[in-house]
């Protein structure tokens, strides 16, 4: 899907955008699904950029489960490492660190860079 989609497809996508950031899915315990959940929300915010879809709030606990994916970037050989290096490039594509400093998660930049020299 192209970025800035008309709005009737914006507006179908609106139940998805909703559903896919409820806590039970960006808390959850799986690392799957955390990872798969987190896969999604990349493409949305590749999708809807450079407008946010969520609020603050939600940016944050977004944040969270994006950056915990990246202690996996450590393992090369697995089969889930395509998936947080696409997650990596799309943060790095459209800038997404800029509004984690905006929305002041220090902590989480931190830990961000931490995890990157932690694997590298």
């Amino acid at each position: 899907m192209d970025q800035s989609p008309p709005a009737s497809v914006s507006e179908s996508m609106q139940p998805f955008l909703d559903a896919i950031v409820k806590p039970e899915l960006l808390k959850h315990q799986d690392r799957d699904v955390k990872l798969l959940v987190a896969t999604c929300i990349c493409e949305i915010t590749r999708i809807t950029a450079p407008e946010a879809p969520y609020s603050d709030d939600v940016l944050k606990d977004i944040f969270h489960l994006i950056v915990g994916t990246f202690s996996g970037l450590s393992d090369t050989g697995g089969p889930s490492f395509g998936r947080r290096v696409i997650i990596l490039e799309t943060l790095a594509k459209y800038r997404s660190c800029v509004v984690m400093l905006d929305l002041e998660c220090n902590d989480l930049v931190n830990k961000m860079f931490s995890t990157f020299f932690t694997v590298a």
